[in-house]
Parts: C-alpha cells; structure tokens; sequence
C-alpha cells in the first residue's frame, strides 16, 4: 500500500510539472546558495592555511610599533638595526635564524621593457626562514652581503615581464640608479590568499638596498625561524625578553615593537573567513524556508483543487493515513529534487567561483549531505500542514465540490 501510496505521489507531481517546477525553485536557490557559500568559505579558508604554511609553520616577524594604535598614540618606535637581527640569531637558542626584511617599490628596467615591482632589501637567510627555493642561478653570497654588492634575485613574474621565458642569470637590471646583475630565480609562488602576487619581487642583500636605494640603516622588520623541536610560543616569549632589553624599556612600560607568530595570524583570518561565510550562510538560508512556505503554499492549493479526487479515494476505503501519506510524500520528493539540484547547482557555481577567485574548491561532503537532509526536512515540515488538512477532509463533503 505504501508502494502504491508513493506512486500516486509521484505522478501528481509528474502531472503538474510547470507547477512543481516553481514550488522546488526555492529550495533550489537556498540549498544553492548555501552550497557555494560553505564551499567558497572552506576554499578561502584553505588558502590561508596554505599561505601561511608556505611561510612556514614556524615563523615569526618582529616589527616596530607597539600595539596602541590610534590619535592618543604619539610615540614613534625606532627602526630595528643589523645588530639586533645578529643578536636574535647569537644569543637565542630557541632561534634558527633570522633575516631582516626592508621593502620598496621600484621600476625595475631591461632595455625597452619596465615593470613596477617590489624590492626587497634582505639577505639568504630569508630564503630559509620562508622556505622559498631558488630555481635558477644562486643565493647571495657572504661576500656580496658583507660589501653591499648589487646583485639579486627576481621572482617569476619580474622575469616573465622582463625577460620572457628566458634566462635571467647574468643579465643586468636597473632599479631607481643602481645597476643589479641578476644571480638567481626564485620558484613561482603564485597569489595570496590577498590576491597579491608574491612572485613580483626583486631581492637584493641588504646592505646595498640600504645604501644605494633607501639611503637609511634602518631594518623595517625581522623575520625568525624558531629552532627545530622548539614552540613559537617560547621563541615569543625570548625574542620579546630580548628586544626589551636591547631597546631598554623598563619594568612596567610598554613594549615598543611586536613580534607576531603567523600561526596565530592564519588562525585568526581563518577564524574571520568561517565567521563571514557562516554570516552569508545564513543569509543564504533564508531562502530555504522561503522555499518551504512555497511548497506549503502550492500543496494548500493542490489539495483545494484535488479535493474532488481525496474524496474518492476516501469514498472508496482510503484511510486518512493513507491521504496523508499521499502529500507528506510529494511535499518531500518535491523537496529532495530542489535538494538534489540545488547541491548540483551550488556545486558548479563553487566551482567557478573558486577558479575565478584562484583559491581551492574544498566541498565537504558533511555540508552536502546535511543540505540534502535539510531539504528533505523541508518538506516533512512544511508538507505536513496540508496533507494532513486533505487527509481531514470528509469524503461527503469533498465528492459535493465541483
């Protein structure tokens, strides 16, 4: 009976297709949204992750600055030196290494072509701190970091906008007034999760960055490795004690510098991305119970109409249960399509979006199948109003409706 039940159900769907059409759209649209929303969320969220590790998980940047941020803030902390990146890398053992960080933006200029780009003033210490392999050509040699030499090391796109896909090595740059012989290519990175594109740089040692293009001694910031088998959490802690006492602040005051562990930095940008994409989620899941009052609006009317029909079948010895049974299961396979196409639907536009937005498509199969339960849910909920109003019917009373 069941059986019989289910196919009568069916095939007053089947008979009013263009109806049933636009009662599942609105289930189509929420579980859509919702779909690409939590895929596009997870993707952003991956990409961060994926960043940061790119970096390493074991990094650490010291800036200047304290944390009080704002117009009552008038204090301006001084730049770090050289001898304080030595004094990290001499005096902590909790400490790999470390490399300063100066950066500005330059034209940088082969023949007729010029490109607008990144110069960073460090030297190959960075490189290990970062992880980032060099490809082509060579590191910074003592020699040249100790003497200010100018040579460099340019990322893919300077040497896609300059050179082609030719060989950089031994070819000569200019940057601002200097003349940079080129001795290594860094592997491509490709975009952040920002959107900025870490392989338009230009490195150079440190020392000439200084002298011939900022005319300054200062260093803006110190990347750090924490030692292998070491917490960051301690490096913090010793960097922190150490810089106090290098820039004298005493008991009490407040620090004149930051030292920030990226995996707290990814945590927190992951835990800002779940939060928006769980605010859009819900945005996005409005729809599905505007859908729900649809299909409760559309079987309302489908029961005024069939009145004539529930009265026959109850003349004839269906039970109440039955007739209910009837349209509870309509209002449900009706929402299982609008389940089934919306996460096909949402599933495609994810897609797009995260080719566009050049960030990992990352569906979870847990979102999937709770929206399809969802849908289903949809249609017990909303569906259970008017079956159970055709079901209450009286066979009398509904054979006399014309």
């Amino acid at each position: 009976m069941i059986k019989e039940t289910i196919k009568l159900a069916i095939h007053a769907i089947f008979r009013n297709a263009m109806r049933s059409i636009l009662t599942v759209l609105g289930i189509v649209i929420g579980v859509a949204a919702v779909i690409a929303m939590m895929t596009v969320g997870q993707g952003s969220s991956d990409q961060v992750t994926a960043d940061v590790e790119k970096l390493g998980t074991n990094v650490l940047i010291v800036i200047p600055g304290g944390g009080q941020m704002g117009p009552g803030n008038t204090s301006v902390a001084a730049a770090f030196e050289l001898r304080d990146v030595d004094a990290i890398i001499d005096q902590l053992t909790s400490v790999r290494t470390a490399a300063p960080f100066n950066q500005t933006s330059l034209n940088a200029v082969y023949g007729q072509q010029d490109t607008r780009t990144s110069v960073v003033g460090t030297d190959g210490q960075y490189l290990e701190v970062v992880d980032w392999p060099i490809v082509l050509g060579r590191s910074f040699l003592a020699t040249e970091e100790s003497a200010g030499r100018a040579v460099c090391i340019v990322g893919e796109t300077v040497r896609q906008n300059l050179f082609g896909n030719t060989d950089p090595i031994g070819e000569t740059i200019r940057l601002k007034n200097v003349s940079c012989d080129i001795v290594g290519l860094l592997e491509a990175k490709g975009a952040s999760s920002f959107g900025t594109d870490q392989d338009d740089v230009v490195l150079m040692p440190v020392k000439a960055f200084q002298r011939r293009v900022v005319g300054s001694s200062d260093v803006s910031m110190i990347y750090v490795a924490a030692a292998d088998g070491v917490s960051t959490d301690r490096t913090l802690v010793d960097i922190e004690v150490l810089m106090r006492e290098r820039r004298r602040i005493g008991d009490g005051e407040e620090d004149d510098f930051q030292v920030r562990d990226m995996k707290q930095l990814a945590s927190m940008l992951t835990g800002v991305t779940n939060v928006l994409t769980g605010l859009l989620s819900s945005v996005a899941a409005v729809s599905l119970l505007v859908g729900g009052i649809g299909i409760m609006n559309i079987m309302l009317v489908s029961v005024t109409e069939r009145t004539r029909e529930i009265g026959i079948r109850l003349a004839v010895g269906a039970t109440a249960n039955q007739v209910l049974l009837q349209f509870l299961v309509e209002a449900i396979v009706l929402s299982m399509i609008g389940g089934v196409v919306g996460i096909l639907f949402g599933l495609a536009l994810a897609a797009v979006a995260s080719n566009l937005m050049s960030i990992p498509f990352s569906p979870d199969p847990a979102i999937v199948v709770l929206a399809f339960l969802f849908s289903a849910a949809v249609g017990v909920i909303f569906g259970f109003f008017p079956a159970r109003r055709a079901a209450r019917l009286n066979p009398i009373d509904a054979l006399r409706h014309q």
